[in-house]
C-alpha cells in the first residue's frame, strides 16, 4: 500500500488541529507548538506547520512572539463586529448585482436554491430539516457573492465567513427545539427571497438594506446564546473561544 501523502497529512493535521479549537479542548491562550503536535498526531512538523499557517489565515491562531502559535480568544464585540462586516459586504454584493444586472442563468440558480430552501420547512412550525436548510443557506450565501461580478467583493466575503461563528449557517444546525431560532429562521428565509426580488427588480439600495438587515438576525441569534441561554454555546463552532 502507498504511504499516506504529505497532502494528505497536512489535511488531517488541519481538521485535528480545528476541530480542537473550535470545540474549546484548546482553549483561547494556549501556545502550540509543531514537535509536541507533531508527536501527538504521529506526523512529520511540516504537515502540522503548514496546518497552523492556514489556521492563522483563517483567524483562529496567532504567530506567538517567540514562536509557535497561540490560540486566539475574541470578544464579544469581536464577534459582533465580524457579523456585522460580513453584512456590510455580502449588501455590497447584492447592490452591485442589481445595479450591473445578473445573467438569467445565474439567477434562475439562485432562485433554485430557494426553491430548495423552502422545501425545508413542514406544515407545522417544529418541523424544519435543519441539516438541509444549513447547507443550502450556505449555498446562497456562496450565490450570491458571485452574483456581485466582482472577484475582489467574492473573496472578501468569503474571507469575512471563515471565522465560524461569523458565517451564515453559525446558528442553524442542532437547534430545532429552541422557539427563537425557529421563527429567525423563517424570517431569514423571507429575507431570501426579498432579497433575490430586489436584485432582479435592478433595486440597489434596497438589495443592500435587505441583505446588511438579514446578517443581524446571526448577531440577535447570538445575543440569545450568550445572554439568554449559555448551554447552547457548545452547539455553535467555535463560541468556546468568545470570552467576555
Amino acid at each position: 500500500m502507498r504511504e499516506p501523502s504529505a497532502r494528505t497529512h497536512a489535511i488531517r493535521a488541519l481538521i485535528e488541529l480545528r476541530k480542537k479549537i473550535l470545540s474549546g479542548q484548546l482553549p483561547g491562550g494556549t501556545r502550540l507548538f509543531e514537535v509536541p503536535l507533531a508527536e501527538e498526531l504521529e506526523i512529520s512538523r511540516t504537515p502540522v506547520r503548514e496546518a497552523m499557517s492556514r489556521l492563522a489565515e483563517e483567524g483562529l491562531l496567532d504567530r506567538g512572539k517567540n514562536g509557535g502559535f497561540v490560540v486566539r480568544t475574541f470578544g464579544f464585540d469581536d464577534v459582533v463586529d465580524s457579523i456585522e462586516l460580513r453584512g456590510v459586504l455580502e449588501g455590497t454584493a447584492a447592490r452591485l448585482a442589481a445595479e450591473r444586472g445578473v445573467e438569467p442563468d445565474a439567477l434562475a440558480r439562485i432562485q433554485a436554491v430557494i426553491g430548495k430552501l423552502d422545501a425545508c420547512f413542514g406544515d407545522l412550525p417544529s418541523e424544519v430539516d435543519f441539516d438541509a436548510y444549513s447547507e443550502l443557506n450556505a449555498e446562497f450565501h456562496r450565490q450570491l457573492a458571485s452574483l456581485s461580478g466582482s472577484e475582489v467583493v467574492k473573496r472578501e466575503v468569503a474571507r469575512a465567513t471563515q471565522l465560524p461563528f461569523a458565517s451564515p449557517s453559525a446558528f442553524l444546525p442542532n437547534n430545532a427545539e429552541i422557539i427563537a431560532f425557529r421563527r429567525s429562521l423563517n424570517i431569514a428565509h423571507e429575507q431570501h427571497k426579498a432579497l433575490v426580488s430586489a436584485i432582479a427588480a435592478r433595486e440597489g439600495s434596497r438589495a443592500e438594506a435587505i441583505a446588511r438587515e438579514h446578517a443581524r438576525i446571526a448577531r440577535h441569534n447570538l445575543e440569545y446564546v450568550m445572554v439568554k441561554d449559555r448551554s447552547l454555546i457548545g452547539t455553535v463552532p467555535g463560541l468556546a473561544l468568545v470570552v467576555e
